[in-house]
């Protein structure tokens, strides 16, 4: 192989993100048409029939296979959402998953209710069911459970579990559209599923996000509460519950409606270069996939995570081997980094100006230790971005010989890695 593209030679994916294009990309003739047809109309909010909104959820709804949509504003008041229409609130508890976006424990603590952090499963990076069992106490309200990277988590153990004791289970789908389990896809298998639209995500509309379940009445209270309290059968100034606005536009739901046409085209692409890659990076012995078994029947994307295996490169660490990779044109990343409970806004300080001040049962997150996700998080996930998985199978093969490259030439890349650390230590 050639010289490392960091200490001068050639990219192996030099043009990667060419082949893969731009995300989002830039605005089709049905995508302009339509922001076209609301910005004409006058009618750039939801609060008519027909709208945008209301087509975009039954359209998103019923490809999720789930009942009802709430479209929202984003993905993080999705979840407040959910939670209001529980009447989760002050002093419960709900379980969270300690690798995540802080949105799904932020939420938690939005409401007055307390996150409390389970740990990961190993090989799937999503909540392990034995850890967020063992967490579960008089308080416990709810266990949100996040499809991570759009890997779906043990429906077959959560669920169950959740029953057994009388909780809500909740289902973080950011990273998921279009997952699928049991032939059945995400969303609606719990009390609630919660998607994010954010411009980052498979379907990107800038901000946004939807609520989903199949229980007529929590679609009802939901509905309520997602509009000041106003009933959609009783408009004007008449308000039925104490709740906030979480409306989604209807610009940004024209947005959405127009990407949605390209949405399942282009899981089915991720999904099945998702699987090359797998296949090809677990060969290298560099990164491991996350496990993946035959419940899992479709994978819908975020990123593509991956395991890195230190050893196997006699101790190279992982910044080193990302700063080479990324070199080499593989735009890869670290995702969130630390757990959740070791950023700063679950400092004691942070948590006196947050709605958990007072409680008298908030865990001590700055002393929490959770074996896995510490670990994995800090030394081992490395992740792909989803629209590198649309360059196809040549895409894959570029990231999978980028991979084996800079492992074949690891002597060069541990020299120049001691050469810059020598440079950045002081005198």
């Amino acid at each position: 192989m050639s010289q490392l593209a960091i200490t001068g030679g050639p990219a192996v994916a030099a043009d990667l993100d060419a082949q893969a294009g731009a995300w989002p990309g830039l605005a089709d003739a049905p995508t302009e048409a339509a922001l076209l047809d609301v910005l004409r109309s006058g009618r750039w909010g939801r609060l008519h029939r027909e709208s945008y909104a209301e087509r975009f959820e039954q359209a998103f709804a019923a490809y999720q296979d789930a009942r009802h949509g709430i479209a929202v504003a984003n993905g993080t008041v999705s979840l407040q959402l959910i939670l209001r229409t529980l009447n989760v609130g002050i002093g419960d508890e709900v379980i969270v998953p300690a690798l995540t976006f802080i949105a799904t424990a932020s939420a938690v603590a939005e409401v007055g209710a307390v996150p409390i952090f389970a740990d990961i499963d190993a090989e799937t990076l999503t909540i392990d069911p034995e850890s967020a069992a063992v967490a579960i106490t008089p308080r416990t309200r709810a266990i949100i459970g996040v499809h991570y990277g759009g890997m779906p988590f043990d429906f077959d153990r959560l669920l169950p579990l959740a029953r057994q004791h009388g909780l809500h289970l909740i289902e973080d789908a950011a990273h998921a559209q279009g997952s699928a389990w049991r032939g059945t896809r995400v969303g609606a298998f719990g009390s609630f599923g919660s998607f994010s639209f954010q411009e980052s995500k498979a379907l990107p509309s800038g901000e946004g996000g939807i609520i989903l379940t199949n229980d007529d009445a929590l679609a009802e209270r939901a509905m309520l509460l997602h509009n000041i309290g106003r009933r959609t059968d009783r408009p004007g100034y008449l308000h039925y519950a104490l709740a906030s606005n979480y409306r989604l536009s209807d610009l940004q739901a024209a947005l959405l409606l127009a990407q949605f046409a390209r949405l399942p085209d282009q899981v089915e692409a991720r999904d099945a270069a998702g699987r090359l890659l797998d296949a090809g990076l677990a060969e290298t012995g560099i990164f491991l996939p996350q496990r993946r078994d035959a419940r899992v029947t479709q994978r819908g994307y975020y990123f593509a995570v991956y395991r890195y295996q230190q050893d196997a490169l006699d101790g190279i660490p992982r910044d080193a081997f990302l700063t080479a990779l990324r070199a080499e044109g593989v735009p890869a990343s670290v995702a969130y980094g630390i757990p959740v409970y070791r950023y700063a806004a679950f400092a004691p300080k942070a948590l006196q100006s947050s709605p958990l001040r007072g409680l008298e049962h908030v865990p001590a997150y700055h002393q929490m230790h959770l074996p896995v996700v510490e670990r994995i998080s800090q030394h081992e996930q490395v992740t792909i971005p989803h629209q590198l998985l649309l360059a196809g199978p040549e895409g894959v093969r570029q990231i999978v010989d980028a991979v084996a490259k800079i492992a074949e030439r690891r002597d060069d890349l541990r020299a120049w890695w001691e050469s810059q650390s020598e440079q950045l230590t002081p005198a």
